[in-house]
C-alpha cells in the first residue's frame, strides 16, 4: 500500500499505476499550458504551480474516471482545466486577501504587485478556456456554469450576508459556491470524459460537492490551528482581514460572558499583531474548534455515504480513504 502526496492510499496496484501515470501526464500538460513566449508571463504564471500544491482536483478527476474508461484521451485535459481554474482563483484570492504567503512561497501579489497577480489569473483562466473548448460544448457549458458559481461565491463573500441572513448559513453557502463547485466539476469531468453512466456522474458530482465543502472547512481549521511552517500559509490570514470563517462564526454565537474578549476581537479586522496573536490563542483553545471539526466530519461522512451508489471498483475504496484524509489533514 502506498499513497500520493495528499495521503490517498491504494490497495490495488493497477489503480495506483494508472493514477500515478495520470498525475505525471497532468503535470506535463500543466507546464505546457502555463508557458508563454513572454518570459515574465511564463515565470509569473508558473509561480504558484511550481510552489507545489496537493493537486486535489486533478486527483479527483482521475479517480472519478475509473468508473468509466480511465484511459480516455479527454480525461487528462479535463483535469488540467480544473487545476488551471483553481490556480487562477488563487492569484485573485491572494489579491483580495492581501496574503503574503501561498504554499510556503511568496504570493504573486507580494512578489510583484496586485495588477500582475490579477492579470496572471486572467491568463490562466484563458488557458483553461482554450483547453476546455476542445472537450466539446457540454464541457464548455459546465465550465462556464462552474465559473459563474465561483464568481457569485466570491461576490457574496465580499458583500457579506444581508441583514436577515443567518451568518453561518450564508458562509456555508459561499463555501459551496467558491470551493464545492469546482471540486464537484472535477468529479463530473472525470466521470463524463470517461463515459460513465449518467447515474454515476450524478452521484460523483454530489460527492464532489460534499467533499469539497469538507475540504474548505478543514482549511478554516488549519488556518487557525497550524503554525506557518506546518501549512505553508500565514496562520490567521482571514482573522487579520476580518473575513469570518467557520470557527470564528461558531465562536461569535457564544453567549458565555467568559468569551466577551474573544467576541470583541473577532468582530473586527485584526491588523494589530498583539491583538491578532491574542485572538489566535483564544480561538485555538475555544470549544468552537471542536464544533468546527464536527462540521467537517459530517460533510465527509455525507460524502462517503454517496459512494454507496457507485459500483464497487477499486477507485471507490480510494475515494472512501480520501474522505478520511480530507477530514483530518494538517496542511
Amino acid at each position: 500500500m502506498s499513497a500520493l502526496s495528499l495521503g490517498v492510499s491504494f490497495t490495488d496496484p493497477d489503480l495506483e499505476s494508472r493514477v500515478r501515470a495520470g498525475v505525471d501526464a497532468i503535470e506535463k500538460q500543466l507546464a505546457i499550458a502555463v508557458h508563454s513566449p513572454e518570459k515574465f508571463v511564463a515565470e509569473a504564471a508558473a509561480h504558484l504551480m511550481n510552489a507545489g500544491g496537493k493537486r486535489f482536483r486533478p486527483l479527483l478527476v482521475l479517480l472519478a474516471a475509473e468508473f468509466g474508461d480511465p484511459l480516455n484521451a479527454d480525461v487528462v485535459p479535463s483535469a488540467v482545466v480544473v487545476e488551471l481554474t483553481h490556480l487562477a482563483t488563487l492569484y485573485h484570492d491572494d489579491v483580495m486577501d492581501e496574503a503574503p504567503l501561498r504554499r510556503g512561497a511568496q504570493s504573486a501579489n507580494a512578489r510583484w504587485d496586485n495588477s500582475v497577480a490579477i492579470l496572471v489569473g486572467d491568463y490562466l483562466f484563458a488557458q483553461a478556456s482554450a483547453i476546455v473548448a476542445d472537450l466539446g460544448p457540454d464541457a464548455v457549458r459546465i465550465q462556464a456554469q462552474t465559473f459563474s458559481r465561483l464568481v457569485h461565491g466570491q461576490i457574496r463573500e465580499t458583500l457579506g450576508p444581508d441583514e436577515d441572513d443567518d451568518n453561518l448559513e450564508h458562509y456555508l453557502s459561499v463555501v459551496a459556491d467558491k470551493t464545492g463547485s469546482l471540486i464537484a466539476t472535477s468529479a463530473l469531468f472525470g466521470a463524463k470524459m470517461a463515459g460513465a453512466e449518467v447515474e454515476v456522474q450524478e452521484a460523483l458530482t454530489q460527492f464532489g460537492e460534499r467533499i469539497g465543502a469538507a475540504f474548505q472547512l478543514r482549511d478554516d481549521i488549519i488556518d487557525i490551528a497550524s503554525e506557518t511552517g506546518d501549512s505553508g500559509k500565514t496562520p490567521g490570514t482571514d482573522l487579520r482581514e476580518g473575513v469570518p470563517t467557520l470557527p470564528v462564526l461558531i465562536a461569535l454565537r457564544s453567549t458565555d460572558p467568559a468569551d466577551e474578549r474573544l467576541r470583541s476581537l473577532l468582530s473586527k479586522p485584526l491588523v494589530d499583531d498583539v491583538e491578532h496573536s491574542e485572538a489566535l490563542a483564544l480561538l485555538r483553545a475555544h470549544p468552537a474548534m471542536d464544533e468546527a471539526r464536527a462540521y467537517v466530519h459530517a460533510d465527509a461522512d455525507a460524502a462517503r455515504a454517496l459512494l454507496d451508489k457507485l459500483p464497487d471498483v477499486p477507485a471507490r475504496a480510494a475515494l472512501e480513504a480520501l474522505c478520511d484524509t480530507v477530514a483530518t489533514r494538517l496542511s
